[in-house]
Formats: structure tokens, sequence, C-alpha cells
């Protein structure tokens, strides 16, 4: 059975406060007609702090797309290894141990992929199949627990590696004056985690079941206009009402596993703002506790894109994880709109158990 492992997250030394984010907002746009709306959005979204992968003077400067994605290859460069090596260790493997390497980013562009640098600078075997996913946003945490899944399922004796890589600090647009522009400025934050997959053995969430759900018609909901400038962002106010028509999905897939969506033991939720976890404890029918540790991130670090759902489960271990074969649901939403869900018990140290 395929156990998603303790994840490794790190997050950039440059951190920004909720007060000196509504500052920023009140400095650089003074005239601007929806000020007053804009400010209530960022404040109402809980984020206290978030970190950001350059200071803040570098960050709200644009000096083109070129140079900010030379940014982003030099970060990831710099900032990934690290924690690529603790998720190796917090799995009990080397890096010649996994068969796959599946990395997900949104933020920023690489060809090769990051996966071909890794593999020829941390003694990855150069057999070790690749798949880089950089278009489901905020989903692809999820997309990517879900095809480690997958592959372990497909080769019992493998290992896979979960890599997901956000600089959302480097897709600033200063020129994007939208309600929803000034909101995102407010609540994305840059972070980095990894974890391992291990097709036997480990301690973690024992994968059981994942699914995939798109709400019809909505791909115009979240997504980037692509320009010269780079990736801007676009979200939809009908985005924050999402989870009534995503919550049946969840439900679907819990009930074709034997089990009830509402009366499980844990929960791992993609944080993408807090009426997210508000309507999704609302119409799952779950208490607002059990989104703790997503609420958690999405407080200290903003939302982190694909990063949220493995620093959630990080959370969730800090607390001592769960009871032995407790069960639980993990799922991240984004661009599509798209939800990627996995269902899985927790496996404990069997030396623990014993």
């Amino acid at each position: 059975m395929a156990t998603l492992c303790r994840p490794a997250v790190s997050v950039p030394e440059y951190v920004i406060t909720m007060e000196e984010t509504l500052e920023l907002a009140r400095e650089r746009h003074p005239d601007h007609p929806q000020l007053p709306l804009a400010l209530r959005l960022i404040e109402n979204t809980g984020v206290r702090t978030r970190h950001i992968v350059q200071p803040i003077e570098e960050t709200l400067k644009h000096p083109g797309f070129e140079q900010r994605n030379k940014v982003y290859e030099a970060e990831a460069k710099a900032r990934v290894p690290a924690v690529v090596q603790q998720a190796l260790d917090e799995a009990e493997l080397l890096s010649t141990d996994i068969d796959v390497i599946i990395y997900v980013s949104c933020t920023g562009f690489m060809m090769p992929s990051m996966t071909a640098w890794l593999i020829n600078n941390m003694g990855f075997s150069h057999d070790t199949k690749q798949i880089p996913i950089a278009q489901l946003g905020c989903a692809a945490g999820g997309a990517a627990i879900n095809r480690a899944h997958d592959f372990c399922s497909a080769y019992p004796e493998g290992n896979a590696l979960i890599v997901a890589c956000e600089f959302c600090s480097l897709c600033y647009q200063p020129t994007d004056l939208g309600v929803g522009s000034l909101l995102s400025n407010g609540l994305f934050g840059d972070g980095i985690a990894a974890a391992v997959v291990r097709g036997r053995g480990g301690e973690g969430m024992t994968l059981e079941r994942n699914g995939s759900y798109l709400i019809p018609k909505t791909e115009e909901w979240i997504m980037y206009d692509v320009r010269a400038t780079g990736f801007h962002f676009l979200l939809d106010k009908r985005v924050p009402g999402t989870m009534e028509p995503l919550a049946p999905a969840l439900h679907r897939l819990a009930a074709a596993h034997g089990w009830d969506a509402s009366d499980l033991d844990f929960y791992i939720i993609h944080a993408g703002g807090p009426r997210i976890l508000d309507d999704l404890s609302k119409f799952l029918r779950v208490d607002p506790h059990a989104f703790r540790f997503s609420r958690a991130t999405l407080t200290e670090y903003g939302n982190i894109a694909s990063a949220v759902v493995l620093d959630a489960l990080r959370r969730l271990f800090d607390e001592g994880g769960a009871h032995d074969r407790a069960r639980g649901l993990l799922a991240g939403f984004g661009p599509g709109i798209t939800a990627e869900m996995a269902l899985g018990r927790w496996q404990r140290n069997p030396q623990e158990t014993a």
C-alpha cells in the first residue's frame, strides 16, 4: 500500500505582514475607487504573514518576465535541494531509491524541467522517470499525490518523490488593478514542499483511492493571461462559492469507498481562502476545527498554491499524527475549476504500533 510520508516544507526568509500589505495598498493605490473593498477583502483572508523570495522592494519592481524567470530558476536551484533531502530523510530513503519525480509549479518555467536538474545534481538514478506538472495551479499538490499513488499502484515496489515549488511573488503585476488582483497581492505567498510516497513501508497516510472532478464551464474563473510581461493572474468573483458544487464530488468519492465524507478522522484541504474552508465545513457537515491545519497554513504563510496540502499534512504530523487506521481525506482545488481528491488511512510506524 502506497504511503505518503512526512513532508518537508521551507519558506523564504523575507516576511511581509498583513499590516504592511494593507499599508502598501494604501500607498500605491490611494485613488483607486474600490480600494476600501480591496482592503476589506485582504483583511478578511486572515493571512497574518507571508514569506517572499526577494525583499519587498525588489518584489514590487517589474524588471520583465525574462529576468523574473531567471530569478525563479536560480532560487529554485538554490532552495529545493535541501527540502528534497529532508523529505528523503523523513521517508528513510536515498535518492537512488526514488523511481519517479513529480515536480509541480505554476509560478515559473523551465525546460528541461527542474526534474532533470535534480536528477543530475542530487544523485538520483538516470533512469528515474520525470513528471513535471505546470498548469494545474493550486490543485497540482493534490494531483501530484494522486499521480504518485497511481505510479505506486502500478509499481508496488516503487517510490515517488513529490516536489512543489511556488514563488507566487514573482507573478506580481503592478499594472493589474482589478479587485481580484489586489486581493491576490495580499493572499499569495512563496513556499517549497516535498514528500515521498513509498510503495512499501513508511509512516503517514496510506493512499487507498483518488479521484478528480472538474466543474463544467469554469475554465475562465482561475487563469493566467500570458503576456510579454509574464503571467497575469485572473480570479473571478465566483471562485469563493465553488465549494457548493465541489462538496458533492467529495461525498461521491467517499461513498464509492464505503465511507462518509462527513465522518472522517482527519482532513487535509487546500486553503485557497477562508471562505473555501468555511463553505466546505458547511457543505461537508464537518466541524471547522477539522480544517485547523489548512487554516494555520493560510494564516502563517498565505496561499502557497500547490504546496498548501503538503504543509497542512506536515502540521498534522507535527501534532502527533492521527491514530492508527484513522480515515482521512486530502483535496486540492485549482484552475478548471478542478478538484484533486484522495482518501486514505493513517499508518503509524510499525514499531510504535507494536
